[in-house]
């Protein structure tokens, strides 16, 4: 709700799936269920309908139909390449292949 009332309103909001790093406070914590991660998604995309919905850290825990249950919520966009800060990404290939997959453009050749 706090980013809602921004002015102006964020263009991107990246959506992050907690992955539990050795020596933080949050090293113990439990895997994000996927359900509430989705909900998260679907939640952002209605209060925010003009930004962009990225999925971001933590897509490696993520299965496929996961991350397209993320995109049917709202989602439409990747941080995308080898790395994220601390976190690994998909697989560069992995990506492309899902959104080809879910019929979703790259952005990269897509006219």
């Amino acid at each position: 709700m706090v980013l809602t009332n921004f002015d102006p309103a964020p263009e991107s909001v990246p959506i992050n799936c907690l992955i539990p790093m050795p020596g933080t406070p949050l090293e113990t914590q439990p895997p994000v269920d996927i359900f509430e991660l989705v909900r998260l998604v679907a939640t952002t995309r209605i209060v925010l309908p003009k930004a962009r919905v990225r999925l971001s850290a933590g897509r490696t825990r993520l299965s496929r139909e996961a991350q397209a249950l993320c995109f049917f919520a709202g989602a439409n966009s990747v941080f995308y390449g080898k790395k994220l800060l601390t976190a690994a990404n998909p697989g560069v290939d992995a990506d492309r292949e899902l959104l080809s997959t879910l019929d979703l453009a790259t952005g990269e050749n897509d006219k």
